[in-house]
């Protein structure tokens, strides 16, 4: 079995998204998480998201939002490649990807000075 992958405690604040290794491992508001790091999207790394006001994972292209808990697609995006405006019916139409195709989900537990990501 391979070694669970780690991520510094002092890195993950709240609010705070983190890479490791193909996790985007975030703290919402003391929540700790871990979800497969590829937006559904375009394929954006969602280890450089943010997290809003509802703990919501958000893509840092173009702001689709995930679920944490479930991996599911909250949000579609709010544009296509370079253009970042209105786009609803692309934007459904990702959306139901997002559900049919959820984020990979696993725990992340505080383990000392470490974040681990646990399979």
């Amino acid at each position: 079995m391979p070694d669970p992958v780690r991520v510094p405690a002092a890195d993950l604040p709240p609010g705070a998204v983190r890479r490791a290794g193909d996790w985007a491992v975030g703290n919402a508001d003391g929540r700790l998480f871990a979800v497969s790091r590829r937006c559904r999207h375009q394929l954006a790394d969602l280890s450089a998201g943010s997290i809003d006001a509802d703990g919501c994972l958000v893509c840092p292209w173009h702001q689709s939002r995930y679920d944490v808990d479930t991996g599911d697609m909250v949000s579609g995006p709010r544009g296509l490649l370079g253009y970042h405006g209105p786009a609803p019916v692309y934007a459904q139409l990702v959306r139901v990807l997002g559900r049919v195709v959820p984020l990979r989900v696993r725990r992340a537990l505080r383990r000392g000075e470490e974040v681990v990501v646990l399979d």
